[in-house]
């Protein structure tokens, strides 16, 4: 499909590919798309838990939000090990549970304790003593301050406050116990201020903003600005870039069409999503990946987890696994578009 955009200026592939009569043409390669990136992602997925012992986002967190919302649409999987996975999670967990008892957490601090309950929470684990001890640590963590901070500044999945606060606010609600709930309504209550007069500034904002309201169950009317504001920063190449500096790319399209549609309530048969997934399509390399460039510094010891692109590796599992999930969201479309 980079040969297509090789040959004709981008913009002009993209709206031939979206404005396409027969619904069928976008959807189906769209399922073509998400058949190549699949065995990609779960290989990221092994290769991460034979390397390391603790959890990673890029490679757990983002393939198994693409696996699991592909295994919803028919797209099985038996090489997919979902059990395998969960336990190397909870145990990552389990072995800090007195930290998170204490308010200390671990590294990464509320952003890895959100993301792997949310990883959880997507393959189906039950709640226990280590949910309910994390759900105390994210209770405790930035308590005076009423929302939660970013401690990270790995851009863009690691550097925005909103994306730590739309995890910690899913972990609250999904894992928060009896015993907490009191005090979960009134640190939800705060945080919902905090967002309501936040203004987002890159597209991991505008993103995680949208899906955080969404979360705390604002109307789509008060999304609605959020939605609009979304839908304005599309590009004419039919994608979104990570600031509105930069250009179009794999992982800010795949996440922006993911919260158009699920908390934006963007039918994934509108011009707008088809010119996303257009964009996704053709710029899908030939082996199955998106491949994204690391704006991020390293800070530990590099490893092979058997996703390409070498150092740009986990960014671009992340872009994928995002491309992946809004490219499965379009196959569920009706078959004829707007």
């Amino acid at each position: 499909m980079q040969r297509i955009v090789a040959t004709l200026p981008l913009f002009l592939a993209v709206l031939n590919f979206a404005h396409a009569n027969d619904g069928s043409t976008w959807q189906d390669d769209a399922k073509a798309s998400v058949v190549k990136a699949l065995p990609l992602l779960q290989k990221g997925m092994d290769g991460h838990i034979a390397k390391k012992t603790c959890f990673a986002c890029h490679n757990q967190l983002m393939p198994m939000l693409a696996l699991t919302t592909a295994n919803g649409r028919a797209f099985e999987s038996k090489e997919f090990d979902l059990k395998k996975q969960t336990k190397f999670i909870a145990d990552f967990l389990d072995r800090n549970r007195d930290n998170y008892k204490e308010g200390k957490g671990q590294g990464g601090q509320a952003d890895t304790a959100g993301q792997a309950l949310y990883t959880l929470e997507l393959a189906g684990w039950t709640r226990d003593g280590t949910t309910e001890a994390v759900v105390e640590y994210l209770l405790l963590r930035d308590e005076k301050l009423g929302y939660w901070r970013a401690v990270s500044n790995r851009p863009p999945s690691e550097a925005s406050a909103f994306t730590t606060n739309y995890y910690a606010i899913r972990a609250l609600q999904k894992w928060g116990t009896a015993a907490q709930k009191d005090r979960i309504d009134k640190r939800l209550a705060t945080t919902r201020s905090w967002l309501l007069k936040t203004s987002a500034k890159d597209t991991e904002d505008r993103v995680f903003r949208l899906l955080s309201l969404q979360a705390m169950g604002e109307s789509i009317e008060a999304r609605k600005p959020m939605v609009d504001a979304l839908l304005r920063s599309q590009r004419k190449d039919g994608g979104w870039g990570q600031t509105d500096a930069m250009g179009s790319d794999a992982y800010a399209t795949g996440s922006a069409l993911y919260a158009l549609h699920q908390a934006g309530q963007v039918s994934v048969s509108s011009l707008a999503y088809r010119r996303g997934i257009a964009f996704l399509v053709m710029m899908q390399e030939d082996d199955g990946s998106w491949k994204i460039r690391s704006r991020s510094k390293p800070f530990q010891t590099y490893y092979e987890s058997g996703f390409p692109h070498a150092n740009d590796q986990f960014i671009s599992i992340a872009a994928s696994s995002w491309a992946t999930t809004a490219l499965t969201l379009a196959i569920a479309a009706s078959r004829s578009p707007d």
